[in-house]
């Protein structure tokens, strides 16, 4: 008896002694490794001197970010404002460094394409480009007041060169826009493409508004013709409309007779006007769509018919 009590007692005490190191040891081994600090911009650190405020937020900033991610290398001042030597030298002479808001748009744009020429390679011929709209216009790289480095969130940017557009969108009938729903770039590219007005355009010309009206995507045993050969527009005005439905017209008959009528049956030879009492044009009588209500297309009547 006495010899197993002497021998727990020399277990208790071995668990006593290694316990402690076998906890350190844990613990030891749980310890995070430090990682390396990012190397030390030479450039940065100098400007800091002056633009501390500016260097110190840009860690921030979606070029360090993404450079970082992508290439291991960061974004230096220099990129963009050139070798700030000189500049530094001079005691901050502004004529020895590149201050892309004192400089040419064309050469603002050619400054942005060195990196973003692949993204963008339509900007030089869209109309933001050919009207000197640089990318400082839209974009700050320093102080951005939203997504995308952007001077103002959309619509607002936009409405700032576009005012005709902003009236477009008070009208009755509109495209949600204002209320958040959809944004201008939503269906444009402002940094351009190979369609008129920036529009996203890709075969199909009426893709940008049948991805979110999918209900008149098709395909259709029985297409309507303007659909294909003039798109959504022949008929409906994008932006707002004091016409329902966005209609070019206040009345849907007179929409349909600009080419369902005598005076363009030579030129649509497919689209005579029906006649008879029961299709009378005058404002007493129902719109054509009641009868003809599958409109954009149809896969059970040529006539468009349900």
């Amino acid at each position: 008896m006495k010899r197993w009590i002497l021998c727990l007692s020399i277990t208790v005490l071995f668990a006593g002694l290694t316990c402690p190191m076998a906890v350190a040891q844990g613990a030891k081994a749980a310890a995070p490794v430090a990682k390396a600090a990012a190397p030390a911009d030479p450039a940065a650190d100098t400007c800091g001197t002056c633009h501390a405020d500016v260097v110190k937020n840009f860690a921030d900033n979606p070029h360090q970010r993404i450079s970082s991610m992508h290439t291991g290398m960061e974004t230096t001042c220099e990129n963009c404002h050139g070798n700030g030597q000189a500049h530094m030298e001079g005691g901050g002479d502004t004529s020895k460094i590149t201050n892309p808001k004192k400089i040419d748009a064309k050469k603002v744009d050619a400054l942005c394409a060195t990196c973003h020429d692949g993204t963008h390679p339509n900007f030089p011929n869209s109309p933001h480009g050919k009207a000197n709209v640089s990318c400082i216009s839209c974009h700050s790289v320093h102080e951005a007041k939203s997504e995308g480095l952007l001077k103002a969130p959309e619509p607002k940017l936009c409405y700032t060169c576009h005012t005709d557009t902003k009236a477009n969108f008070a009208q009755t009938f509109h495209h949600r826009v204002d209320e958040g729903l959809i944004k201008c770039s939503d269906c444009h590219d402002p940094h351009g493409t190979t369609g008129e007005k920036n529009l996203k355009t890709v075969a199909d010309q009426n893709a940008v508004c049948l991805k979110c009206h999918t209900e008149n995507a098709g395909p259709w045993a029985y297409e309507h013709p303007p659909v294909k050969a003039e798109g959504c527009l022949a008929c409906h005005t994008p932006h707002g409309s004091p016409n329902a439905r966005l209609l070019n017209t206040a009345k849907i008959n007179d929409l349909c007779l600009q080419c369902h009528s005598f005076t363009n049956s030579s030129a649509f030879p497919q689209a005579k006007s029906p006649v008879g009492p029961s299709h009378a044009q005058n404002a007493n009588y129902v719109s054509c769509t009641t009868c003809h209500t599958q409109i954009h297309g149809s896969n059970a009547s040529f006539v468009f018919f349900k």
